[in-house]
């Protein structure tokens, strides 16, 4: 990563930067996540809290229902809505930044394609990049050693 990638919501009165690499990028065809979408899927770049600056603008958190019964807490921008960042089971110092809502969200291409049992058959997959019928077996599957110190780090 050359320089620090840079996003924000549609009507651009939030912005925000991310100080560091994503650890790893899901691409997640899961129910919930296309019903939370209004698509076929969401790309999301797991990083630490604290590695994200915003520089303008404020996020306001709904809790959604999912179909596992844990906590998915989503930040929108407070001005338009949109979600920039989702926190999975109240982790608080790990997110899940939504790659959409980078200014180049084709710099994060997904590490790993998860809960493709539930994916649109219209969608393809590309032959080179990992594909889980639910989720990899283990982290160390998928995330490399660098991002699996980082996440132990913030106690996971």
């Amino acid at each position: 990563m050359t320089q620090d990638p840079c996003g924000g919501c549609a009507c651009g009165a939030l912005r925000y930067r991310l100080k560091a690499e994503p650890m790893v990028v899901h691409c997640c065809h899961c129910k919930d996540c296309q019903r939370q979408t209004g698509s076929g899927f969401v790309i999301n770049a797991i990083i630490e809290r604290d590695n994200i600056e915003v520089e303008r603008g404020g996020t306001s958190m709904i809790t959604m229902p999912t179909d596992s019964g844990r906590p998915h807490d989503i930040y929108r921008c407070k001005e338009c809505g949109t979600t920039v960042w989702s926190d999975y089971g109240r982790r608080q110092s790990m997110v899940f930044v939504r790659v959409g809502t980078l200014d180049e969200p084709s710099a994060l291409p997904p590490d790993v394609h998860i809960f493709t049992r539930s994916k649109l058959p219209w969608v393809g997959l590309p032959a080179d990049v990992p594909a889980y019928d639910i989720f990899y077996p283990r982290l160390e599957t998928i995330w490399p050693p660098q991002a699996l110190a980082r996440r132990r780090a913030l106690g996971f």
